[in-house]
C-alpha cells in the first residue's frame, strides 16, 4: 500500500534544486525544507540566498536555516514537522539526532556509483582519475560518511571531452529521477538495501582546494587534460605563466614535435599557446590571468606583451 509521506529536503546549492524540483512537481508533500543561512555574496558583500532556498520561496514552501545542527531550537522545529523521511541533496554532515529522527531514516544522493568516490568531489575525481563511466546513487545514511545501504543506483558515461560542469549537469538531471524513484520505492516499500561492498582498491573524492588545484606540468600530457578537465569551469585548475596566476580551462594534445620543458609555455607560429609536459605538448585553449575575464587563448596571444 503506498504511503503519503511527510518529506523534509535538506539541500542548499544548485545541483540539489532539479531533485526538489522533480519532488513538488510529481507531488510529493515536502513539509520543510532545510538550506545554509543567508551569507553575503559578491564584491558588495549584499546578503544572498541559497539556490534551494530561492526556489522553495517560490515553491511556497517551509523554510529553515539553523546555523548549528545540534541546536536544541532547530532540533525541536525539526521535529515539529513529523517527517516520516528526509532527504539530503548537497549538504553538510548531519549529525545523528538530525538523520535518525525521521521513523523512515533518511537517504542521500550521492554523484558517484558508492562505494568509489566517497567524499565532497566525486564528479571532479572521476574525470582527473580518467574514469570513462560513473553515476548516480541514494543511500541510507549511517554514522561513517557516505557508507550506508545503497537504495538505487544509475550508471553515466564519462565522455572523452566531459568537463565537471559537462557531467555536473547531467547527474543533477539523472540525480533527480533516482531520488524520485527512491521515494517511490519507500512509498510502496518495494526498495532492497544493498550494503557497500569493501574493496582495497576504492578511489576517494576529497575537499578540493586551491593548493590541491595547481597543474603539474612534470605529470604526462593526457593526465594533465584530465585534471583541467575535472576543474573546469569550477574551481578550475591553474598554473603560473611569467609570474602571473592563470587559471586553465581547456587544453588538447598538441601534435607539435618541439619539445618543451615541463610548464613552459610557447606562442607557437600558428597563433596557438602551447605548454610543454613530461611527454608532449599541450595547447592551450581557454584560460584567464588573475584580474582578467576568461578569454580564448586566441583572445589573450593578441593582447598580451609575450617576452
Amino acid at each position: 500500500m503506498k504511503e503519503n509521506l511527510r518529506i523534509v529536503y535538506m539541500g542548499t546549492p544548485e545541483f540539489a534544486v532539479a531533485s526538489l524540483r522533480r519532488l513538488v512537481e510529481a507531488g510529493k508533500n515536502i513539509v520543510g525544507v532545510i538550506t545554509a543561512p543567508d551569507k553575503p555574496k559578491g564584491r558588495g558583500k549584499k546578503l544572498g540566498i541559497s539556490e534551494v532556498k530561492e526556489y522553495a520561496l517560490e515553491a511556497g514552501l517551509t523554510i529553515l536555516q539553523p546555523t548549528n545542527l545540534k541546536d536544541p531550537v532547530f532540533l525541536a522545529e525539526l521535529k515539529a514537522l513529523h517527517a516520516d523521511l528526509q532527504i539530503v541533496v548537497a549538504f553538510r554532515m548531519l549529525p545523528e539526532a538530525v538523520w535518525a529522527m525521521p521513523r523512515l531514516g533518511t537517504f542521500n544522493l550521492h554523484a558517484s556509483l558508492l562505494p568509489q568516490y566517497r567524499g565532497a568531489a566525486p564528479i571532479n575525481w572521476a574525470i582527473i582519475n580518467g574514469e570513462s563511466e560513473t553515476g548516480v546513487t541514494t543511500f541510507f545514511i549511517r554514522h561513517e560518511i557516505d557508507t550506508g545501504n545503497i537504495l538505487y543506483q544509475e550508471k553515466e558515461p564519462i565522455f572523452p571531452h566531459d568537463t565537471v560542469g559537462t557531467l555536473y549537469d547531467r547527474l543533477m538531471k539523472k540525480g533527480a529521477e533516482l531520488i524520485l524513484k527512491t521515494v517511490e520505492g519507500i512509498e510502496t516499500n518495494s526498495y532492497h538495501e544493498t550494503p557497500q561492498p569493501e574493496s582495497a582498491t576504492l578511489c576517494a573524492a576529497p575537499k578540493l582546494f586551491r593548493e590541491t588545484c595547481e597543474i603539474n606540468w612534470r605529470q604526462n600530457a593526457e593526465a594533465i587534460r584530465n585534471f583541467v578537465r575535472g576543474l573546469s569551469p569550477y574551481p578550475a585548475a591553474w598554473s603560473q605563466l611569467h609570474g602571473r596566476k592563470v587559471k586553465i580551462f581547456d587544453v588538447q594534445l598538441s601534435s607539435d614535435t618541439s619539445r618543451l620543458s615541463p610548464g613552459y609555455f610557447k606562442k607557437n607560429k600558428d597563433g596557438s599557446l602551447l605548454v610543454g609536459t613530461a611527454d608532449g605538448t599541450l595547447q592551450v585553449n581557454e584560460l584567464q590571468i588573475e584580474g582578467k575575464k576568461r578569454m580564448t587563448a586566441d583572445e589573450f596571444l593578441r593582447g598580451y606583451q609575450w617576452s
